[in-house]
């Protein structure tokens, strides 16, 4: 069980070096958030989504478990839970992929190549398969409306920590300069 420990450590380690920011949900390795973009040329640039992965204790024999948190329009993601219908992720998954594949690869391509023929939301794919122009409208609505920064949870997280730390050190400075008035 260790080249399946090791390997997905290594993994993860790679996602979070190719400039993804990755947040731990637990102590361990096998769940946490990735901040995820949407692809240029798409009607899903701009949105920023906060995507779930688990990985199972047979990773990477078994594929990763991935999932939106915040609301996405598309017809391969079911609006309530975030479930992701990719085959490449739930039926043809290999050891020879990896994490960054995921965020590279797979969930750019779906997004930019919707399937309405297997649906998750099929709102989503009657719309795109009968008016393509009016589901682009509507993606666009959801990221306006669901997939901006702090939909995702990066700037109150951001902004959060860098308060507390500004105010750490506006405190401590202020504490030393009255400290250092009354020394002499």
């Amino acid at each position: 069980m260790s080249s399946p420990s090791k390997r997905r450590e290594m993994d993860l380690m790679k996602l979070m070096m190719s400039d993804y920011k990755v947040e731990m949900i637990n102590d361990g390795v096998q769940e946490f958030y990735v901040e995820f973009h949407g692809p240029k040329d798409s009607p899903y640039q701009g949105g920023m989504w906060k995507i779930r992965v688990e990985l199972p204790d047979a990773y990477p024999y078994k594929s990763p478990s991935i999932g939106f948190i915040n609301k996405i329009y598309h017809p391969n993601v079911d609006e309530m839970s975030g479930s992701v219908c990719l085959d490449v992720i739930n039926q043809t998954w290999s050891p020879m992929f990896d994490l960054v594949n995921v965020f590279e690869v797979f969930l750019p391509q779906l997004l930019l190549y919707p399937n309405p023929s297997d649906p998750l939301n099929g709102e989503a794919a009657a719309l795109m398969m009968r008016d393509r122009s009016t589901y682009d409208l509507r993606v666009k609505e959801y990221c306006e409306k669901y997939a901006k920064p702090e939909d995702a949870g990066a700037k109150p997280e951001e902004k959060s920590s860098s308060d507390e730390e500004l105010s750490e050190d506006e405190y401590g400075s202020e504490d030393e300069q009255v400290a250092g008035k009354a020394d002499p």
